[in-house]
């Protein structure tokens, strides 16, 4: 039957709603910065900090600072040219308040501002303040102080000149609005690792960063610009780098060893296009490219990557069949094979760009392809000519990547697909669940059988999965494909997930979309559970970047008091619990077995105070299977923490010092951290 048609809404131009001026980024912050999470949170400082960048870019600015202050504030520093004062002859109102409150407004987009540029001075600059609770601009510049404040993207008043200045720059301090982002908590170690890679982008600039969160003195002034003087006590950084990208690359490797002496450098502009590319091959199994676009991070890669991995491919080939290094059973290198144990960062300028996504993860710029392919692949050429020994090694580095290549392959084979054809059946150890849809299955890897058997009673059957790994899992920061395979606990867990791994992984046919490690909250625990994390760095990176991998916090103390009883997850809160029961911390931690003290110690991990008990577990076995429940496992009570990389070439890093052939660095890394509940890789 038919609807009556009097009774519909009807649609007209009044349905149309018509933002103005910075309303649709409140009403959308997600379009314009990504997200409204730590990552939307961070790219407010990144798109302020971007448009002092681009002035150093531009040769009119030597130093750059950023600094977080008390009550969440953030300021921007820079001694460029300011931004201009004047009035605006479209707006009306000065060239400052258009570019704060205007999108799309700013010096990138005409002929004039600058001939590159990484952000879009009015896109940037307008939607931070959209996104701020308070904002102020402070310009110096012909020889004025110029101010402007504005709450919620919205001028407070007009532009106004307070007193003549000898200085120039521009001052940009802001505070994040909390109608806006959950929850406000800057990382000061990610922005240490961004800005340290923008020092290197820009040689010759300084970038400072201060961490000035906890310091509630008033805050000195440098030269009525800087924030700080040489005394300011708190964290303090500051990088300089002449070296530009050969320096990062140094920098990269300084944990590795060089399979070349001489680092490759060549920087050359190719009509409107600058490229710049550096390269050295380590003793690794692992590749880091890093690149940029107008010194913005593109961790997806794009068309400069390409040209630069084509012009590799093809000049390695080239050179390997012209002295016939592989045999014709061998054939040729591919991509993998090339990339293996390289070390590269890749650097495109230019006056237009197109990068795909606002938040500029990927370079879509054509021309920068045939740019980067050309520039990169005659220069290289002339390298190895003038290098043959550096050359040598890394041809040989590359035979040794195909015949890995090759020897995993039949690896696979045999193990995987032949398996899978003969019926394969799922590890002995593991216990799986009843759920069959991954999204409602979760596998708890947990180390040893002690602690596999307390978990298979405490579980959830219908939706918790136990898989046991019997002692340390292979080390695998240097471990080929083939090696692995041949681990039986690698194969297990490999099997257990359904996704295959190397060439043949799908992601689609994980088994769990909650992969949790559950490791012993000692040394040793530690040092199983980076093992397990390099695992899925290495070869399940997908299962992490698709927030699937997890670490289990169980707790480190039961207290219990009669029937009052407390789980604790940390020192600090063991003291507020004793101290809550009225016991003293000290007291416990320095009573020794056989002394007349209020403390008696009945075993090493259990100490009693009246008829105050404290146990320390020494591991998840020590647990009974309720216990392993209600603390780690029970969806409702349990503390998980989601493993996540924001920063690849910063996790990179950290595992060269865990997983590398130098010791010392790895032990006191691993003594330091071990019993850290904060992972973020």
């Amino acid at each position: 039957m038919a609807a009556d048609k009097s009774e519909k809404k009807q649609y007209t131009a009044d349905d149309i709603s018509v933002l103005e001026g910075l309303e649709p980024v409140r009403k959308r912050p997600g379009m314009y910065i990504g997200s409204t999470g730590p990552q939307g949170l961070h790219h407010l400082i990144k798109e302020i900090f971007d448009n002092s960048r681009d002035e150093a870019m531009a040769g009119e600015c030597t130093r750059i600072e950023v600094a977080l202050l008390p009550n969440n504030y953030v300021r921007v520093v820079d001694n460029g040219r300011g931004i201009p004062v004047d009035k605006h002859k479209k707006t009306g109102v000065s060239a400052l308040e258009t570019i704060m409150t205007v999108l799309h407004a700013g010096g990138k987009f005409g002929n004039g501002g600058y001939s590159v540029s990484g952000g879009l001075h009015g896109v940037g600059a307008s939607v931070v303040n959209a996104l701020s609770e308070h904002l102020k601009v402070e310009v110096h510049r012909d020889g004025g102080y110029h101010v402007q404040e504005y709450h919620a993207g919205k001028v407070k008043a007009p532009v106004k000149k307070l007193k003549a200045s000898d200085y120039r720059g521009t001052i940009t301090t802001f505070k994040p609005d909390v109608e806006i982002f959950k929850e406000i908590k800057f990382n000061w170690n990610a922005i240490v690792s961004h800005y340290r890679e923008q020092a290197y982008l820009v040689s010759g600039t300084r970038i400072e960063l201060i961490d000035a969160r906890e310091y509630k003195k008033p805050l000195k002034l440098d030269e009525k610009i800087w924030l700080h003087d040489e005394g300011l006590p708190v964290p303090h950084l500051a990088y300089y780098f002449e070296g530009g990208i050969v320096s990062m690359v140094k920098h990269y490797n300084k944990l590795q060893t060089p399979v070349h002496k001489n680092i490759f450098s060549v920087k050359k502009k190719i009509e409107d296009i600058e490229v710049e590319v550096s390269l050295q091959y380590v003793d690794d199994i692992g590749d880091r490219i890093i690149a940029f676009a107008n010194n913005i991070s593109t961790p997806g890669g794009g068309m400069h990557v390409t040209g630069f991995k084509t012009a590799l491919t093809r000049i390695i080939n080239k050179y390997s069949q012209k002295n016939k290094i592989l045999t014709e059973k061998e054939g040729s290198f591919d991509g993998s094979d090339i990339i293996e144990g390289l070390t590269a960062v890749v650097s495109v300028k230019m006056p237009e760009i197109q990068f795909e996504g606002q938040t500029k993860d990927k370079l879509g710029s054509p021309e920068a392809r045939g740019a980067v392919e050309t520039v990169f692949g005659e220069a290289f050429e002339t390298y190895i000519e003038e290098n043959p020994d550096d050359i040598k090694n890394i041809i040989k580095k590359a035979t040794l990547a195909l015949r890995a290549r090759k020897a995993a392959k039949i690896a696979k084979d045999s193990i995987l697909r032949k398996g899978a054809l003969e019926g394969m059946t799922l590890p002995g150890k593991l216990a799986d669940c009843q759920a069959k849809a991954a999204s409602d299955s979760e596998l708890f890897i947990v180390e040893g059988d002690s602690a596999g058997g307390t978990a298979k009673q405490g579980r959830d059957r219908k939706h918790q999965a136990i898989l046991p790994l019997r002692g340390k899992i292979l080390n695998v920061e240097r471990a080929r494909l083939d090696k692995m395979l041949a681990n039986e606990q690698v194969k297990n867990l490999v099997i257990a997930l359904g996704t295959s791994i190397g060439e043949t992984f799908d992601l689609d046919k994980i088994r769990y979309h909650k992969i949790i490690i559950a490791t012993d909250a000692d040394v040793d625990g530690s040092h199983i559970r980076t093992l397990g994390l390099t695992l899925f760095y290495r070869y399940f990176k997908q299962v992490i970047e698709a927030g699937y991998l997890y670490i289990a916090q169980p707790p480190l103390y039961k207290i219990s008091k009669g029937k009052e009883l407390h789980y604790v997850y940390n020192d600090e809160e063991k003291a507020q619990i004793l101290k809550k029961l009225g016991v003293a911390d000290a007291d416990v931690q320095e009573s020794e077995e056989g002394e007349e003290a209020e403390v008696v110690e009945d075993e090493p991990s259990k100490k009693k105070v009246g008829k105050v008990s404290l146990q320390r577990y020494k591991g998840l076995g020590e647990m009974n299977a309720d216990e392993l429940w209600s603390t780690t496992m029970n969806p409702e009570t349990r503390i998980l923490k989601q493993v996540s990389i924001t920063d690849a070439q910063d996790a990179e890093r950290i595992f060269d010092i865990l997983m590398g052939s130098d010791v010392a660095p790895r032990k006191t890394f691993i003594q330091t951290n071990a019993k850290m509940a904060e992972l973020d890789v």
